[in-house]
């Protein structure tokens, strides 16, 4: 079982991405969330756009993860597929047809997620179960960084989590975004959890490669006691 630690360069120094990027890499982070916000979708704007993901991914041995929070993420996917995103997440909740973006997604090569607010039940992304690489449950309501977690979006972690075992999708990702630090991780991971995104709790912890590795070990750990077979 594979458990990725995706820190949010939102919470990065902008001007040294790059080079906390690396750093990153070096303390064992297996992926990059690059955090997309259009002002629309969500009421916030980030530097991040496709032209970063381009001037960053040359550099990096991470995997880009995308998590776009737009109004019409279809009209953008072959753009970032250009910049080098590995993976994009869009939210069930935007306007773009969501079958149409998956396959448009997996036909520029990239792994395809959807995104959940707090709001929308876990129910919503089952249609679409069987074609996703991976689900996105946000744990705080998107647009901003330095949230404080919701616990109680664990049942839809586990609801999602359980739906995927019913159905033999033993490779899909399941991903919790918001407000995720060595506090707290052991609740996601104990409900089916597999990938965490992590802002500002990891790039202000004092040492990150020994926060990345207790990341991964309490996740781990947590996971395993839940689901052991």
């Amino acid at each position: 079982m594979m458990f990725h630690i995706s820190p949010s360069l939102l919470a990065c120094n902008y001007d040294r991405m790059d080079e906390e990027i690396a750093r990153m890499e070096a303390a064992g982070a297996d992926w990059m969330h690059f955090d997309v916000m259009d002002g629309v979708f969500v009421p916030n704007t980030t530097v991040m756009n496709e032209a970063v993901v381009a001037k960053m991914k040359p550099h990096m041995k991470s995997v880009a993860d995308v998590h776009l929070m737009i109004t019409d993420p279809l009209d953008h996917i072959a753009a970032y597929a250009k910049a080098g995103a590995d993976l994009i997440s869009f939210h069930l909740e935007s306007d773009s047809d969501p079958a149409e973006t998956i396959r448009a997604i997996h036909d520029h090569g990239m792994k395809a997620s959807i995104a959940l607010k707090p709001g929308t039940p876990a129910q919503d992304v089952y249609p679409f179960l069987d074609d996703l690489d991976m689900v996105l449950v946000m744990t705080v309501e998107p647009g901003f960084g330095g949230q404080k977690f919701m616990s109680d979006m664990m049942p839809k972690v586990r609801e999602i989590r359980t739906e995927a075992m019913h159905r033999g999708l033993k490779d899909l990702i399941l991903q919790v975004d918001g407000g995720i630090s060595t506090e707290n991780i052991s609740l996601p991971a104990a409900h089916g959890a597999d990938s965490f995104v992590s802002g500002s709790s990891l790039f202000g912890a004092e040492d990150w490669d020994a926060y990345v590795s207790s990341m991964r070990t309490i996740a781990g750990d947590s996971y395993l006691a839940a689901f052991a077979e």
